[in-house]
């Protein structure tokens, strides 16, 4: 069994803070799960460019408000409530109108940290 709490994770090695986003890496590839879990704030009033290629996200947010401009399709509201899902890799743009706290689930798992690389992708980690 695993219990922690997002506070146990501020300050260490699997939190990853940058210009426009805090990650908490909650669950990650040593816990062995097949899966990563990160308790993520995006900072109000920025954008992020995204290209997950090596990873399938899925993104459920708790708080705050903003959108998600995918390449080539459209923009998508976010609020709390909303979840999307990177399932086919797409290039996407985050903007945040407002802090805006997001549970994130990778596969596969991230070792915990990662940042984005200039194509806007995390590494895929070694077996």
């Amino acid at each position: 069994m695993i219990v922690k709490h997002v506070s146990d994770i501020a300050g260490t090695d699997n939190e990853v803070d940058t210009r426009t986003w805090d990650s908490r890496r909650m669950l990650v590839r040593s816990d062995g799960l097949g899966f990563s879990l990160n308790h993520t704030v995006i900072k109000a009033g920025t954008e992020t460019p995204i290209w997950y290629k090596n990873h399938v996200e899925a993104v459920y947010c708790i708080d705050g408000e903003g959108e998600i401009e995918v390449e080539g399709d459209r923009t998508y509201p976010i609020r709390p409530g909303t979840l999307y899902v990177l399932n086919g890799h797409e290039k996407h743009l985050l903007r945040a109108k407002s802090a805006m706290t997001m549970l994130c689930v990778f596969d596969p798992p991230l070792t915990g940290k990662e940042v984005h690389d200039a194509e806007g992708a995390y590494p895929l980690a070694e077996a």
